[in-house]
């Protein structure tokens, strides 16, 4: 019993690890603000925009326009220079009931952070390392950053951008102009960047799930847009 016990773990450990290093088309980190500016209201918009976005089948169909596929993500929470916690690990989305299961996971991880200032410099070095050690192969690399504000701590903003962008990693940005008007323009100038990196702005929260539903096909399917657009997406 013991035996066959052993060789059922043996099977089981082979197969994660060959889904581990499965090739994707994307390895995608979602960097999600939950600083002090961001009310539980707003951040419960955030975290539900980003789960209908993976129950939508528009997810799949770009998921599958792809050579591999495939895609990989992760999501983190980030405030502080130092204050980020990854709390969706790195999940391959090959299909519907892989997007669905992310889709569920999102939706249910609880808020883990609250306060600490505004550092999107901390938020892309956290992805830049979390990358680095997913161990999967992809073809492209993008951190995926939404916040309310510029950043206000921690150490400048494009050193942070230009080092990711040294490794081949692309930026884009959803800033959220309620509070800030004129954010788009400081993530235009700031903090995207790689090739056909975009900012797609918003005007409030309550079009934040639009917005990245919008954003998301655009990185998924690999489409190009020029690094100075702003997509004023679902601004009526």
């Amino acid at each position: 019993m013991i035996r066959r016990l052993s060789l059922i773990a043996i099977m089981l450990l082979a197969t994660g690890t060959a889904r581990a290093a499965q090739p994707v088309d994307l390895l995608l980190v979602l960097a999600v603000d939950a600083s002090g500016s961001v009310s539980m209201d707003r951040f419960d918009l955030q975290k539900h925009g980003y789960a209908q976005a993976f129950a939508n089948p528009r997810i799949i169909q770009a998921i599958r326009s792809g050579p591999f596929q495939a895609i990989a993500v992760a999501m983190v929470q980030w405030t502080g220079p130092r204050m980020q916690n990854d709390v969706v690990p790195w999940t391959i989305v090959d299909g519907t009931e892989a997007s669905l299961q992310l889709s569920k996971r999102i939706a249910a991880t609880p808020r883990t952070l609250f306060g600490g200032g505004t550092s999107i410099s901390g938020a892309i070095d956290h992805s830049v390392k979390l990358m680095a050690a997913s161990g999967i192969e992809a073809t492209r690399q993008v951190i995926d950053i939404s916040g309310d504000g510029a950043s206000n701590n921690g150490r400048p903003v494009t050193a942070a951008r230009d080092e990711a962008l040294a490794l081949g990693i692309s930026i884009n940005g959803l800033p959220i102009l309620s509070l800030e008007p004129d954010l788009d323009d400081y993530y235009r100038n700031y903090v995207i960047g790689g090739p056909g990196a975009f900012v797609i702005a918003i005007d409030s929260y309550d079009k934040f799930a639009s917005a990245i539903l919008e954003k998301l096909i655009t990185e998924i399917a690999g489409l190009e847009k020029s690094p100075a657009s702003t997509q004023f997406a679902a601004r009526e």
